[in-house]
């Protein structure tokens, strides 16, 4: 009964405040029923400037609120410096442009700088941009993150919201009540989860409460935060609850700190900048916090995905200017958290799931021109895309923002992306494909780079003669360049080439148009479906992903999505006369 009631609930709760956001979207907003500043982080210069225009045309499309403003802010080149590092260097961006002003703002920063590696078709426009199959016009991430925190800013002290791209978090509370966050410190949005999770999340480990009660919202502090424990750990440490028989913990998604905190943080960074190693805003900010935090973190390395020099000083210094802060908790019981960062939970969310699909209220079809059989709608997702009323798909695919001419067949949980597919043409199961444009030499070019949904984009090997390690579609790479008339010792990695993976392997054709890029490519991968040559043009330039992406021609990407985006209005116009 508790997942039945529990999705009712957030069913209607997440209407409410789709609705609510439908209300201001493309309306003046009033400071105090909306963010003063919605910040946006991205990884360098080139991606904060293809989100800056991006924006630019959301406003000038009115699908988001308008009269506050939206700050994007680049890392500084160099170290990467992660998700922490990207929240201090933003705080001392939004100190330097408004001083002390700064302290009567309500400010949402999204972190949203990377290069997308698991979920390539969200790489060259950003994961912020990635498409959510809902709203007309069609929403994207940024509009659900702000659709889902709607009714924050009305009950917050000036501060900082923390929230990532890639989640999506829904929650009900009683009509009575609302997520206040009032207090000083931090403050932690807290799910209930099941202990498997809690080991790639970070956990609280509360306070024993005065009086213990079952209800939708409950204050809570914490006394120790713990970074992706053991359950053996969670054991230890009392983070374990128990309902109805049921073991489960709580875990961390979205947090906000007051403006006193901000300052102390701004002073952490002039103390620890330029830095030259990553700092996560969870694990090392949250673990300095409560009353039982211990310095003993700060040497723990195991989940650092880049050992580096220096980390271990730098969170000392992290806990020593945190150290005493409050942790407050807000338990949301009847709350639920989903990750959309890989092809495969994107695949999955977005087609397969009938739980996000009913809470969230997804669409088969949105904002797209297509005419698809009714056993095809439940367990497929088009956005923004005209498909032929001939094209067949075949359940747990995703098609966005592409075009699909006649007869065209698509197979089981395939992700398209940003492509034109000529008439005909079949794109087999369990394919990533995805076009994009690049500037070459002065000229536009076009790439459609092939993946199977499952291979591993990060997988990386340290030279090219150990490319037999990498496979493509469960073939090694090296017996794919042989099915394509390439000499393995000819093939080229962008980049490190210590490091040698299906991101920067120069595999692919760049064409001097969209439909034939996507021919070249198809053709490529049905080589190694069946084993047989299949001959790349002579004089053809090859491509790796890391390199279109450094060369990407956003212009002519968006005016793609632009003319669809016309054709689409002008057949939904057409068809509502």
């Amino acid at each position: 009964m508790m997942a039945e009631r529990v999705n009712i609930h957030l069913q209607k709760s997440t209407k409410d405040k789709l609705e609510k956001f439908k209300q201001i979207r493309g309306k003046e907003v009033q400071s105090d029923e909306f963010w003063d500043l919605v910040v946006i982080t991205a990884v360098d210069e080139d991606q904060r400037s293809a989100y800056e225009i991006q924006i630019t045309d959301k406003l000038e499309r009115k699908e988001l609120p308008l009269g506050i403003r939206y700050h994007v802010f680049a890392d500084p080149p160099g170290c990467k410096i992660g998700n922490g590092g990207s929240t201090l260097h933003s705080l001392q961006c939004l100190h330097d442009k408004y001083g002390k002003s700064l302290s009567g703002f309500k400010v949402i920063l999204i972190h949203a700088g990377g290069f997308s590696q698991r979920l390539p078709s969200a790489s060259a426009l950003g994961k912020i941009l990635t498409a959510v199959p809902l709203g007309n016009p069609l929403y994207q991430m940024l509009e659900l993150k702000l659709a889902m925190y709607v009714d924050f800013p009305a009950h917050m002290k000036p501060g900082m919201l923390v929230t990532c791209a890639d989640d999506i978090e829904l929650y009900s509370v009683s009509d009575q009540e609302n997520v206040v966050f009032d207090k000083s410190g931090f403050t932690a949005l807290a799910h209930p989860s099941p202990l498997s999770i809690g080991t790639t999340h970070g956990v609280f480990v509360l306070e024993p409460a005065e009086t213990p009660r079952i209800c939708d919202m409950e204050y809570r502090t914490c006394s120790k935060f713990l970074h992706k424990p053991s359950v053996e750990k969670m054991f230890k440490c009392n983070a374990v609850c128990k309902r109805e028989g049921e073991e489960f913990v709580y875990t961390d998604s979205t947090y906000y700190f007051d403006y006193g905190t901000a300052m102390t943080l701004l002073t952490l960074f002039r103390e620890i900048s330029p830095l030259t190693c990553e700092i996560d805003a969870y694990g090392d900010f949250l673990q300095a916090l409560g009353r039982r935090a211990t310095v003993d973190y700060t040497e723990n390395t195991a989940n650092v995905t880049k050992k580096e020099n220096g980390l271990v000083e730098i969170r000392r210094k992290i806990f020593h200017h945190l150290k005493g802060t409050a942790l407050n908790v807000i338990l949301l019981n009847n709350s639920k958290f989903y990750h959309v960062g890989t092809t495969e939970e994107y695949l999955f969310h977005f087609t397969a799931d009938p739980c996000l699909r009913a809470e969230l209220g997804l669409l088969s079809a949105a904002f797209s021109v297509c005419d698809l059989e009714p056993s095809e709608k439940t367990r497929v997702c088009v956005s923004h895309s005209i498909l032929h009323p001939s094209v067949s798909m075949s359940q747990g695919s995703v098609v966005e923002y592409s075009r699909l001419d006649a007869r065209v067949k698509v197979g089981s949980r395939s992700i398209i992306s940003g492509c034109w597919i000529g008439t005909d043409l079949t794109v087999p199961s369990d394919t990533f494909i995805h076009s994009l444009s690049v500037n070459l030499d002065g000229k536009t070019g076009f790439v459609t780079v092939v993946f199977g949904v499952k291979d591993d984009l990060k997988k990386s090997v340290s030279s090219p003669a150990h490319m037999k390690a990498l496979s493509l579609f469960k073939v090694n790479l090296e017996d794919c360049v042989g099915l394509w008339g390439l000499f393995p010792e000819k093939v080229r990695f962008s980049g490190d080439t210590s490091m040698c993976s299906l991101w920067n392997a120069c595999i692919f054709p760049v064409c001097s148009n969209l439909k034939d890029s996507f021919v070249m490519s198809l053709g490529m991968l049905k080589a190694l479906d069946s084993g047989t040559n299949f001959t790349l043009p002579k004089k053809a330039t090859l491509t790796s992903l890391q390199e279109t992406l450094q060369n990407k021609n956003l212009e002519e990407m968006l005016k793609f999505r632009k003319e669809l985006y016309e054709d689409i209005l002008r057949v939904n116009l057409s068809n509502s006369v």
